[in-house]
């Protein structure tokens, strides 16, 4: 499997996500995370399994919170570029590649 990389503003994104979570209901932080993680996971094992979108992106819809994991499929690793509201400033992240 390939190694998951993060861009620096996209695991900026996920932490605090996180952290507004958790501040709203404690343990809900946790679930979060556990949710991305497992979408990671998924990506890891067939990371071409979602169709290619715009500029070569792929998109992941995480189960129960309204976010999407953004990431490029390179020969080396999976890129991650966002962890995306999906309610909020569509295509923000369009400028990290």
């Amino acid at each position: 499997m390939k190694p998951v990389d993060f861009h620096p503003e996209a695991q900026a994104e996920f932490f605090a996500a996180q952290d507004y979570y958790e501040q709203c209901v404690e343990g809900l932080g946790f679930d979060y995370r556990a949710e991305v993680q497992d979408a990671l996971a998924i990506i890891q094992v067939a990371p071409q399994r979602w169709s290619i979108r715009t500029h070569e992106t792929r998109t992941y819809l995480v189960h129960r919170f309204p976010f999407a994991v953004v990431y490029l499929d390179l020969p080396d690793k999976i890129w991650v570029v966002a962890v995306a509201h999906l309610r909020r400033r569509p295509g923000y992240w369009r400028h990290r590649l």
